[in-house]
């Protein structure tokens, strides 16, 4: 897989709110970082990987309360 193969910008649901939101991570992270929501402004704990050719993204609530 070649950076131009992988995607930067992913839609995610807030685990907070509910709503859509489209988020731009670089190609190059790969990963554990933390986010906050553009609309209700909590805290995401984003986890990006690429195993191979397969691209994964998670959010959850970066407070502990999943």
């Amino acid at each position: 897989m070649t950076d131009a193969d992988i995607q930067e910008d992913f839609e995610i649901l807030c685990p907070y709110c509910g709503e859509e939101v489209e988020v731009h991570i670089e190609a190059d992270v790969v990963g554990t970082l933390v986010q906050d929501c553009e609309v209700c402004c909590n805290p995401w704990l984003v986890r990006l990987t690429v195993d191979g050719e397969t691209q994964s993204i998670s959010v959850t609530r970066a407070d502990g309360s999943d």
